[in-house]
């Protein structure tokens, strides 16, 4: 394989070309720790494109706990995956942006797999790795020179780039580019629709459950910034030779302080700078943004997980709920809770803690990005058995396994055990719905703020349904 950067020796996994830790830019480790990623430079000879690249540093998670998902951590992991059924051809790109709520996550995860995508959909499918935790996902432009910001996001924009001038060699349309992630991929998905420094290297995105709270003002993550800091107990100046464990735990403190400021965490994006001028909804208010179609949901029962595991990052207690209303408004509780007729109950604090980070957001987006371009709404209800006994419903990320057929990792076993034998019927609908609209075409209506027409994709069948959650979107009108 020749790129115009240089030669790169993949292999072949069931009949798809894959190439795996294929650099896109130089690698941010010494004097470039901190800083934007730089051009990756050309080099001589074949490299060597079959083994993954290093995960960026994080802690343990369910959602890369496989054994076959790669285990290596270090800084310089600014790469990307390649899959590719017919490098002679032009074919549709897809860009996946892992989530991980900007501290875990990476795109070698076996849950991401896009094998399964790119020979199905005759595809070209892209995985991208980017900086996470304190090295990209924890804002410190604050701190001054040595220090750029939202650096996870000019990691992404660094590998469209990437994308834009070599796909072609890997049988892909650099015209013809579909973004799309889940969570803080999706997320990142909406903040690059909203940069100016993304347009143009991508045609087509797909948002799965954005969760853009993560998304704050400059003035609140310089504060954080500074608290980092105050935690690290050094000047500025010596921050850069620190041994990355400091650096982590110090970030960590910060986030479980901001757990208090629920759904506005300490790691995300940063608007109010040139990359990211404004909130990714103010954007799309003032029609301030590409505008491409869109496809754009969440899942029926998001925060069920947080509650299950007791995290304070959503508020899915009464305590907790209580707090919010008392940070954002306490004039607002008895609006926004007459929507949730069930509160107290289990039921109704998860629906609740949903909507804080992800229904609501996402309802005031799709509302204003649908005056300016193509938008279609999904709203994500299939159960399988093992989320049922559980009693989780439609879980945050439950999604993901049948958009990318990856029923035989980690996750996918246990969220459907035979399902690497007997592809569940709801994921051949949503591969197909995702890959039908990487190639331009998609089989429902446009949402506008007249009808609202929903995609609802239910275990057996999907339906097109007005404004399905007419009452939560209202009263979260209130406040988004």
């Amino acid at each position: 394989m020749h790129t115009p950067l240089g030669a790169l020796r993949g292999t072949t996994e069931g009949g798809v070309g894959v190439w795996r830790g294929v650099p896109y830019a130089e690698q941010p480790v010494g004097d470039r720790r901190f800083l934007a990623p730089a051009p990756k430079q050309p080099w001589t000879g074949v490299r060597d494109a079959v083994e993954h690249g290093p995960l960026p540093p994080q802690g343990k998670s369910f959602v890369g706990g496989g054994r076959d998902d790669p285990k290596v951590r270090d800084e310089a992991c600014l790469t990307l995956t390649v899959w590719s059924p017919d490098t002679t051809a032009s074919l549709p790109v897809m860009v996946w942006i892992p989530g991980g709520a900007f501290v875990f996550g990476a795109g070698q995860f076996q849950l991401y797999n896009g094998s399964r995508l790119a020979a199905n959909g005759n595809v070209v499918v892209v995985n991208i790795t980017y900086r996470i935790g304190v090295f990209g996902g924890f804002e410190l432009s604050a701190l001054g020179d040595g220090f750029d910001d939202n650096l996870a996001l000019r990691d992404q924009i660094a590998a469209l780039r990437w994308i834009r001038d070599n796909i072609a060699a890997f049988g892909g349309d650099p015209a013809r580019v579909t973004v799309f992630g889940e969570s803080a991929g999706g997320t990142s998905v909406l903040a690059l629709l909203a940069s100016p420094a993304a347009e143009g290297l991508f045609s087509r995105a797909i948002a799965q459950s954005p969760a853009l709270p993560l998304i704050a003002d400059r003035e609140l993550r310089a504060r954080q910034a500074h608290d980092w800091l105050n935690q690290l107990g050094v000047p500025v100046s010596q921050v850069k030779g620190m041994d990355q464990r400091a650096l982590r735990r110090a970030a960590g403190q910060v986030q479980l302080a901001s757990a208090a400021r629920t759904p506005t965490l300490a790691y995300g994006l940063t608007h109010g700078v040139d990359l990211l001028p404004r909130h990714p909804v103010d954007a799309a208010r003032a029609g301030a943004l590409a505008r491409v179609p869109l496809i754009i949901g969440t899942n029926s029962h998001e925060a069920s997980m947080f509650a299950w595991s007791r995290t304070p990052m959503l508020p899915t207690t009464r305590a907790s709920i209580d707090a919010y209303f008392e940070r954002v408004g306490p004039h607002l509780r008895e609006k926004v809770l007459a929507a949730y007729p069930d509160f107290p109950r289990r039921r109704a604090r998860v629906a609740f803690g949903s909507d804080v980070m992800f229904g609501g957001p996402t309802w005031a987006f799709a509302d204003a990005y649908s005056c300016h371009a193509p938008t279609h709404v999904y709203r994500f209800d299939h159960v399988g058995l093992s989320l049922r006994l559980l009693g989780l419903g439609a879980t945050h990320g439950s999604e993901i396994v049948h958009v990318q057929h990856s029923y035989a990792s980690y996750l996918g076993r246990r969220m459907h055990p035979l399902g690497h034998r007997w592809q569940p019927a709801v994921g051949r609908r949503m591969q197909r719905a995702w890959l039908d609209f990487a190639n331009g075409v998609h089989d429902w209506p446009r949402y506008d703020t007249t009808d609202r027409f929903t995609r609802v994709i239910g275990s057996l069948r999907d339906a097109v349904v007005a404004d399905p959650d007419r009452a939560r979107r209202t009263a979260w009108a209130h406040i988004y």
